[in-house]
């Protein structure tokens, strides 16, 4: 007989999470004690907030139902390992929605876990490579845990820094908040040294280490970190408002842009109209127009009409030679040339839109910020595209206050 009562109710608190009902005389059995004494700890497991149904019948049974509230949960060692692997596979890339809890639960489950099976989540991951679709830069999910442990433990967090011109430092931060923008992690928080607000790309972030010194929180000036993280970029860059329009549903292009971007406004069955506000890269916002994989025109600014024709004669040219190479002129994709020249719909259409044919496939397109976008847009040390936003590490200057080079 089971004579340790906590250890019992833990025990039987592992039973009833799997999926199932189970007859009382079957966990009396398990637990090795009478029905009576099951009973008597189905309620105090009642008491705790776990919602366990009963059924009558001549065994009864016992069920682990839904309630208001999460519960606490009790895993096994395979549990445990499973979503520990499977949590440190998806904190290295920002996810939108899902990015924050997911660094928490992390921090909380990694917190708790036996060095032995520490060693087989580490074990695992190094010996896995996921093949994300992410376009942002991966992170090491230990740099996410122990930043989420200061930031809800207020803790003083001390790094080692790369800014974007390869300058190299050491910081010592009172951490506020990790933000997410879908495709970067950033840390806000209060520089000591420079005595001011700062936010950090945390992909620049190397050798974190938690201090053990608390501290009361400061107040952030907006309030709010993700406004602070928006107001820093928008110091740090020149926005332009922009007109485009789609040959495709309005349900199809807001399914393949980011919700920042705007939602489309339906014209007709066929076509909708994207207005918004972006950065300075419109080079990248000319690569991102293109990987939408239908036509479109684009009306304003000027600066991006030009983005998209230079986009739109690069491609050519690149389809170009590369037919010659093949067989003098005939397209990979079975489309016919003229003479070696690209068909009348692989150029760049009028107004500055890519006309059919002169899009960048999805699977051979180039990324949102990657490749030729950095290099004619935002070489790194003048800044990045980032979810259509220039920036650096997101927040003032290096040595700066207040945002200003």
């Amino acid at each position: 007989m089971t004579t340790d009562t906590p250890a019992r109710l833990l025990t039987l608190l592992s039973l009833l999470q799997t999926p199932r009902e189970w007859p009382g005389g079957e966990l009396a059995e398990r637990l090795r004690v009478s029905r009576r004494t099951v009973r008597r700890d189905i309620d105090r497991l009642r008491e705790l907030g776990y919602p366990v149904q009963a059924t009558k019948g001549s065994d009864g049974g016992y069920r682990l139902v839904a309630g208001k509230a999460m519960p606490p949960l009790v895993l096994d060692d395979e549990e445990a390992v499973a979503i520990a692997v499977g949590l440190r596979a998806g904190a290295g890339h920002a996810v939108e929605g899902l990015d924050e809890a997911s660094v928490r639960a992390l921090a909380k489950l990694e917190q708790v876990l036996p060095g032995r099976l520490r060693h087989r989540v580490t074990t695992l991951q190094a010996a896995t490579t996921p093949l994300t679709s992410g376009d942002g830069p991966s992170i090491a999910p230990e740099t996410l845990t122990v930043m989420a442990s200061t930031v809800a433990g207020h803790e003083r967090l001390r790094f080692a820094y790369r800014a974007a011109d390869g300058t190299e430092s050491r910081r010592l931060t009172e951490p506020h908040r990790l933000v997410s923008t879908g495709r970067r992690w950033y840390l806000v928080g209060y520089d000591i040294d420079r005595d001011d607000w700062r936010t950090f790309r945390v992909d620049r972030v190397s050798e974190p280490f938690a201090t053990g010194a608390r501290f009361v929180p400061r107040e952030l000036p907006t309030g709010d970190a993700a406004e602070f993280l928006r107001q820093s970029m928008q110091r740090r860059q020149t926005t332009y408002d922009f007109q485009v329009d789609f040959a495709a549903p309005a349900e199809y292009v807001a399914a393949r842009v980011p919700h920042w971007l705007g939602t489309p406004e339906p014209l007709d069955e066929g076509r909708c109209r994207l207005r918004g506000s972006v950065g300075e890269a419109v080079q990248w916002m000319a690569f991102r127009l293109a990987m939408l994989d239908c036509d479109f025109v684009v009306h304003r600014p000027a600066e991006l009409v030009t983005a998209v024709r230079e986009l739109g004669a690069r491609l050519s040219r690149a389809a170009e030679g590369g037919a010659a190479g093949e067989d003098g002129g005939a397209r990979e994709d079975g489309g016919a040339r003229e003479g070696g020249r690209p068909a009348d719909g692989s150029g760049p259409a009028e107004g500055g839109g890519l006309a059919e044919g002169g899009g960048a496939a999805h699977d051979g397109g180039p990324a949102d910020d990657g490749g030729s976008a950095k290099e004619a847009a935002a070489a790194e040390g003048s800044g990045s595209a980032e979810g259509g936003v220039a920036t650096d590490d997101g927040g003032p200057a290096e040595g700066a206050r207040g945002g200003q080079p």
